[in-house]
């Protein structure tokens, strides 16, 4: 069995986003019942040398727009990099979800042969739509997701892999 482009991109996405929703959430209540601003939290990262919470939000939704975009054969939108607070994070993420929804199965046909460019170094770098999607973008995604969450339990917000599984 075969699973399509679409399988592989949309819903995958679309629940990863969700679980980061409600992941937000849990860090929201968290941060009142502990009495502390959110902002700490979207500042913070495991080390000195790493991007922020808000900077994992921002990377994770650029690699779904940029995804189903490529994979479409479309423009891939440009969203400024300007969220600070919670609810900019969860606007953008309702952003990329809402792109989501717009995206049809059919969209998608095809965008496994696609031949997908980046700048990756500097430098044009052209691949098959499938190796795009495997090799770069879902790994980059789960990535940025995964470190979005371990950012909020280093900082003791009560969340397990349920709520990063969903």
């Amino acid at each position: 069995m075969t699973i399509s482009v679409y399988g592989m991109t949309v819903p995958i996405f679309t629940r990863m986003l969700t679980n980061l929703l409600a992941i937000i959430d849990k860090a929201e209540a968290s941060a009142a019942e502990r009495k502390f601003d959110t902002s700490v939290l979207s500042g913070m990262r495991l080390a000195p040398d790493m991007i922020p919470f808000r900077g994992q939000i921002m990377i994770a939704t650029d690699h779904v727009k940029g995804c189903v975009s490529r994979l479409a054969g479309r423009e891939v939108p440009s969203w400024p990099d300007t969220e600070e607070t919670f609810p900019e994070l969860r606007a953008r993420i309702q952003k990329a979800l809402d792109l989501l929804s717009t995206i049809k199965p059919e969209d998608l046909d095809g965008g496994d042969e696609r031949e997908v460019t980046l700048k990756l170094g500097g430098k044009d770098v052209t691949m098959s739509g499938q190796a795009y999607l495997t090799e770069r973008a879902l790994p980059n995604f789960f990535f940025h997701v995964t470190t979005a969450y371990a950012i909020l339990r280093h900082a003791g917000i009560p969340v397990g892999k349920r709520d990063y599984i969903g």
